[in-house]
């Protein structure tokens, strides 16, 4: 039972890659679309070129994949079940369909950390458990540091983006408007790509956290000594490092890019033109401020929103016009989504937890 469970696992957990790819494709490749520096096909291709290389640089540059080890380890292990990954990856795809299908850009991140997180609590029937005696917390305590996130890292992006922009303005004050133009068209290339390898680096990891969980909590349940006798702390490293499971880190960021591939024009239709109008130079301001953002949290090990980071670069270039140039109402219906997101996505784990377990 134990290993069909690890299969079912792992395949829904791939295909939320996919859906991943997708859904956030919008995220690296709208302002390019919007500015018309590429056509929609050439955005996401060169969006899931980048997507896949950034496996090469977490695992030969970086050397080590810092993210999934946080969201393998934001459960304490005493909670984390097969059933209770396999309820959180069904909500998680489930919320990830239903906001690609309004066209709402939430946050693919958040879906996972929150269905992971609402089975462990209804596994545990509430957020604290005595075990042996003990009373545990269901929640690492360092996922507090992923919440704030959720508002540091838009934040963040917003007015490294704002200030990015100010700077090139003065820069490029006296340069010819229709060469700078051409110039800035060439550089949303570079940017894009940036931001890409960004986002492959961030949330392709995700997706190996909780297949990590699930096959450490796979040979633990198995018996094996190797895993039961390694430190909590270092099992996620094991499972990278196992010969055995060599190809999980690659189908990650393979998959990612695929989905990539697939587009997710509605959301790429709210991200390049609803929150505001962007051009070429704003494109660059806004995909460099939200890369410089996922390579500082990707070497703090802090998994965060590639959508929130990106959509708050874009506000930050918007309000460099005018603060009536961000369209607010799109904004704040943005913003609920992103509050709504984690809540949700655990509520709707806990219910699948409890309908699994009459099941299984």
């Amino acid at each position: 039972m134990d290993l069909t469970l690890l299969i079912v696992i792992i395949v829904l957990a791939l295909i939320f890659d996919y859906i991943n790819g997708f859904h956030d494709a919008a995220n690296s490749i709208a302002t390019i679309v919007a500015t018309k520096v590429l056509t929609p096909f050439q955005a996401v291709l060169w969006a899931a070129m980048f997507n896949f290389a950034a496996y090469f640089i977490s695992k030969y540059w970086i050397g080590e994949f810092k993210i999934g080890n946080t969201i393998a380890k934001s459960v304490a292990e005493d909670f984390i079940t097969l059933e209770v990954i396999l309820a959180g990856l069904i909500a998680a795809i489930i919320w990830n369909l239903a906001t690609w299908k309004l066209g709402i850009p939430s946050s693919s991140s958040h879906t996972l950390l929150g269905g992971f997180l609402g089975a462990a609590i209804a596994n545990a029937g509430g957020f604290t458990a005595f075990i042996n005696g003990a009373e545990i917390s269901v929640i690492n305590p360092k996922v507090f540091v992923i919440f704030m996130f959720i508002f540091l890292a838009p934040m963040i992006g917003m007015i490294a983006s704002y200030l990015i922009t100010v700077i090139i303005l003065n820069i490029c004050k006296n340069a010819n408007p229709s060469r700078a133009d051409r110039w800035f068209k060439r550089l949303q290339l570079v940017s894009s790509a940036m931001f890409s390898l960004g986002h492959g680096g961030n949330d392709a990891q995700k997706v190996m956290g909780i297949i990590g969980a699930a096959v450490v909590c796979y040979h633990v349940n198995l018996g094996d000594l190797a895993y039961i006798n390694e430190d909590s702390a270092d099992r996620f490293k094991m499972f990278v490092a196992d010969p055995m499971w060599w190809w999980v880190p690659l189908a990650s960021f393979v998959v990612i890019a695929f989905g990539t591939l697939s587009g997710g024009w509605k959301i790429v239709k709210t991200m390049g033109t609803k929150i505001t109008k962007v051009t070429p130079l704003e494109g660059v301001s806004a995909e460099t401020a939200g890369a410089a953002t996922l390579y500082l949290t990707e070497a703090m090990g802090i998994p965060v929103s590639t959508t929130h980071t990106i959509t708050g670069s874009i506000i930050g270039v918007g309000i460099t016009k005018r603060i009536s140039a961000v369209r607010w109402g799109v904004t704040i219906n943005l913003l609920w989504a992103w509050i709504l997101t984690i809540p949700v996505s655990a509520l709707m784990a806990g219910i699948v937890y409890y309908i699994l377990k009459l099941f299984i």
